[in-house]
């Protein structure tokens, strides 16, 4: 099929401009009502609209940065930033009483008390609007469903990924396709058969590369090169680029890496990383550092330069299945229903400097800005929902609700990212300004 590139991301997977675009009346209007709500921070309000804040105030001294005109500078994740300084100058912040790590703006971590009508999803709910329990896809006024993807996998969604440049979004599943789908109108344009189930899929410039048992399959949108690297053994569950190599965990537990030859147009082997005891489910590169997750519910540190174990982290006590890096930390979550902070010491080892915890076991992290650029963390848990949370406080922003765990979650430009789940269900969601969401105050 026709893998040509086309500029911008428009049409039905951007903000709607006309009502959307921007905040909604008089800006000074939102002040009127500058009070938090009680039962918000209860976790219980279900007025809508709500006349009061349903998020914290900003402390005095971000005020005064917001009426000058400037934002404080993003705190990046993955590769955006990373860990400061070489490591024999690498100094933790002091995680003592004053952390912010796990507190809102009033030291509360807020509670989650709201639960899907079963009845509802079934289409069955008797009780309508009088139903005790909730009647949408999510809960949270800060994003939006902007549409879901219709006419697609028949199995759980393992891989979305959007190339730069392009108006194709592509999604892998365990059915064993790849679908490309068209962001102006939302249609699947075309299906890719691969003959093996996608355990991962990234794009990196103009490739994607896609997991599949035994291969990587690698696609150059600009040139329509299709190549296949073969090497690993068993299913492959994470791939990240990093120092010009691409980096593919798989099943029989080993990271094989591989450098492209340009004047050959393949990827060539690199290195084999043994160490892990079990299959290799995360990946991601940060600091010079490529960090690995692992059934062994052990994270190992590798140094990119010549590619050895620096370290092996063993604070969790299940499944590793997600890392991502964001500002100086490094952020891991397990099925072990946690979520843990690890920050370099002066030493340069990194340490857990937080643990969040969870009801249920953790599958996918994702980092993204909203629309103010505040960091936000998105956490796909077993129990068939997305955690949305401020950064680094963890105060909860909303949830997302599927039929089934959400394996799949991808950041988009200009506060978009999707979702796909056990269903084959792809949805779009967006951000919205803090001041749409607070308009009806």
């Amino acid at each position: 099929m026709d893998f040509d590139a086309h500029g911008g991301n428009k049409g039905v997977f951007h903000r709607l401009s006309a009502g959307g675009g921007g905040p909604r009346g008089n800006h000074n209007d939102s002040n009127k009502n500058q009070r938090v709500c009680f039962h918000w921070r209860a976790g219980k309000c279900n007025r809508f609209p709500c006349p009061f804040l349903h998020r914290e105030l900003p402390p005095p001294n971000s005020a005064a940065t917001a009426s000058n005109g400037s934002h404080p500078a993003k705190r990046g994740f993955s590769n955006d930033s990373g860990f400061s300084g070489p490591p024999p100058t690498r100094r933790a912040p002091n995680f003592n009483s004053s952390s912010t790590w796990g507190r809102t703006g009033n030291n509360r971590v807020v509670k989650k008390t709201d639960k899907l009508c079963s009845y509802w999803i079934q289409g069955s709910c008797t009780f309508g609007e009088g139903c005790r329990y909730l009647h949408s896809w999510s809960l949270g006024d800060s994003f939006s469903l902007l549409t879901q993807l219709e006419g697609g996998h028949q199995k759980v969604v393992s891989g979305i990924a959007l190339p730069s440049g392009s108006d194709k979004l592509y999604t892998g599943s365990q059915d064993e396709t790849v679908r490309l789908w068209d962001c102006q109108s939302g249609q699947c344009m075309g299906v890719i058969n691969l003959g093996g189930e996608v355990g991962c899929m990234i794009t990196e410039g103009p490739w994607i590369f896609v997991g599949i048992p035994n291969l990587v399959k690698a696609w150059n949108l600009q040139t329509n090169a299709d190549l296949s690297l073969s090497g690993p053994v068993g299913q492959v569950y994470a791939m990240v680029v990093g120092s010009d190599l691409l980096f593919a965990g798989t099943q029989d537990s080993a990271i094989l890496a591989w450098r492209y030859n340009a004047a050959t147009s393949i990827f060539e082997p690199a290195a084999s990383l043994k160490g892990h005891s079990l299959a290799v489910v995360s990946l991601v590169v940060g600091a010079n550092r490529l960090f690995s997750g692992s059934m062994d519910n052990s994270i190992k540190v590798w140094n990119l330069e010549n590619l050895q174990c620096i370290q092996t982290l063993t604070g969790h006590t299940s499944v590793v299945m997600s890392v991502l890096c964001w500002d100086q930390f490094l952020l891991s979550s397990s099925l072990d229903k946690t979520i843990k902070v690890w920050a370099a010491t002066e030493r340069g080892d990194l340490e857990v400097t937080f643990t969040h915890q969870e009801e249920h076991g953790l599958l996918k992290l994702c980092g993204m800005h909203d629309l103010e650029g505040k960091p936000l963390l998105l956490c796909s848990c077993n129990d068939n929902s997305v955690r949305i949370y401020d950064l680094p406080s963890f105060s909860e922003r909303g949830k997302i609700f599927s039929k089934q765990e959400i394996r799949a979650i991808q950041a988009g430009p200009g506060g978009l990212f999707f979702t796909g789940d056990g269903t084959g269900q792809v949805r779009v969601w967006n951000c919205k300004a803090e001041q749409q969401a607070t308009a009806a105050t």
